[in-house]
């Protein structure tokens, strides 16, 4: 999954775990609402990525949101404050963690999800908006609750150019976290079935790479979401 975010000095220890089966979803959200867009930690149940974000549609088709430069966020580091992506690969999901507050550097990032799809699609800009590329990010279907949405990385991404040119990124990633256990053969066979089918959307330039997001601009009237300090609370169960 991309990582775009700079380190600062305020560390937490790791979040709580994400919502059950038995939270109620959220109502859809309108457009300009804060809410979270969340992580849990691979083969556990903690929450270890948060990131306030800013509705841009939400309903039955497509939940947008967008990802503000300067936002303050939480992020994985190892227990000793090294980036995730400087520890070896042999190592990296082995040695213990934290999490760390922090801010998303660089241009803003357009997230796109559909209800029940095991991939969201982002999209990034360089400075002046000229437009880089998508990026699919393999995970479980987005969980709702009333403060934002909840899922699990897969390890594995594709990137889409805007000539529609296409790779796989962080295969090394994906194999490695099999030979770590965090994921077994059955789940990887999954993983990379919603790959293929996400690849047979692209060729098809099926949504929302046909839908000019690309063209799409933030509402210069809106404020960058805070971090709310519960940002790893439960959500509370549905009443009996």
């Amino acid at each position: 999954m991309a990582d775009g975010e700079t380190v600062s000095t305020a560390a937490q220890a790791g979040g709580t775990a994400s919502p059950s089966a038995g939270t109620p979803p959220a109502a859809f959200w309108a457009p300009g609402s804060p809410i979270l867009w969340r992580y849990r930690e691979n083969g556990g149940r903690h929450i270890h990525i948060a990131r306030p974000v800013t509705v841009v549609r939400d309903d039955a088709d497509l939940l947008a949101v967008w990802l503000a430069p300067g936002t303050e966020c939480v992020k994985p580091v190892l227990a000793d404050g090294t980036p995730v992506h400087l520890e070896p690969l042999v190592s990296r999901y082995t040695r213990p963690r934290t999490v760390r507050r922090d801010r998303w550097f660089g241009t803003g990032v357009l997230k796109l999800a559909r209800p029940g799809e095991p991939w969201s699609v982002w999209l990034f800009w360089e400075p002046g908006w000229r437009f880089r590329n998508w990026y699919v990010n393999l995970e479980e279907p987005l969980a709702r609750w009333s403060g934002g949405v909840d899922s699990e990385d897969h390890f594995l991404d594709i990137s889409v150019q805007p000539d529609r040119g296409w790779q796989w990124h962080d295969e090394d990633e994906f194999a490695q976290a099999q030979r770590d256990r965090l994921m077994d053969a059955a789940q990887a066979g999954r993983v990379r079935a919603a790959g293929r089918h996400a690849v047979e959307v692209i060729r098809a330039w099926g949504h929302p790479f046909s839908d000019g997001w690309e063209h799409w601009r933030p509402d210069p009237s809106w404020a960058v979401p805070s971090l709310p300090g519960d940002w790893d609370r439960v959500p509370a169960r549905a009443a009996s």
